[in-house]
């Protein structure tokens, strides 16, 4: 008989959960802005307010929501052992990147977590795109998925403020306000995205993937995207 995978307890899931997505995790995702550092040179983000606005509609209508949807659908195809299903996600995924940089910036950092997380067990898939990848090795964990997604996105924005801290530059006190306004849309989105499939992809952020694309040409860049 098969035996599935064990059932960690609480504790031990938040636990994986928050050495997976910590900002040690070695996946390199400060190097790169999701073309918010284009945002910020040329005057569109610059304080508390815009950046805000700016991750929270990340959040909720744009990259980081589609990034949500495709790591809830990961998680559903490993859970199901579906493994087909895994291989078109992971190929949706990359096709769905808006720019060179962002293709680069999500397949980097799928990689680099696919291989971080062979310290624990064998990833579900070999190459994927990072959202695709954290969700597919959660759900090989059993790791619950809504908590899961709710650390995604955290660590995502997460992210961002940090660059803002950088190339703004936003003082740390900034930077807390910005991560406090964020919970609730975090949540938000974590609890829409548990309860999504694949028809509800779809982002409405041209701004931020015109900022993506326009980074490419950037002079000087501290980012990688």
């Amino acid at each position: 008989m098969t035996m599935g995978p064990t059932i960690m307890p609480t504790e031990a899931r938040l636990l994986r959960l928050l050495t997976w997505l910590s900002p040690a995790f070695p996946v390199g995702a400060f190097g790169f802005s999701h073309g918010l550092e284009t945002a910020i040179r040329e005057g569109v983000v610059s304080d508390v307010r815009s950046l805000t606005g700016w991750i929270a509609a990340l959040l909720e209508n744009g990259s980081a929501w589609t990034d949500a949807v495709l790591a809830k659908a990961a998680w559903t195809a490993v859970t199901a052992e579906d493994h087909v299903a895994l291989d078109e996600i992971a190929e949706l995924a990359e096709a769905m990147a808006p720019s060179l940089e962002r293709r680069r910036e999500t397949m980097a950092q799928g990689e680099a977590f696919l291989t971080a997380v062979a310290a624990w067990s064998p990833p579900p898939i070999i190459r994927a795109p990072y959202p695709v990848a954290l969700g597919a090795a959660a759900g090989a964990a059993c790791l619950p998925l809504e908590p899961a997604l709710m650390a995604w996105l955290h660590a995502f924005a997460a992210n961002l403020v940090s660059v803002a801290v950088r190339a703004v530059p936003l003082g740390q006190s900034d930077a807390l306000q910005v991560i406090a306004a964020l919970e609730p849309v975090i949540i938000r989105a974590a609890a829409r995205a548990a309860e999504s499939t694949l028809d509800d992809l779809g982002s409405a952020t041209l701004n931020s993937d015109i900022a993506a694309m326009r980074h490419e040409t950037l002079d000087g860049r501290l980012f990688g995207s």
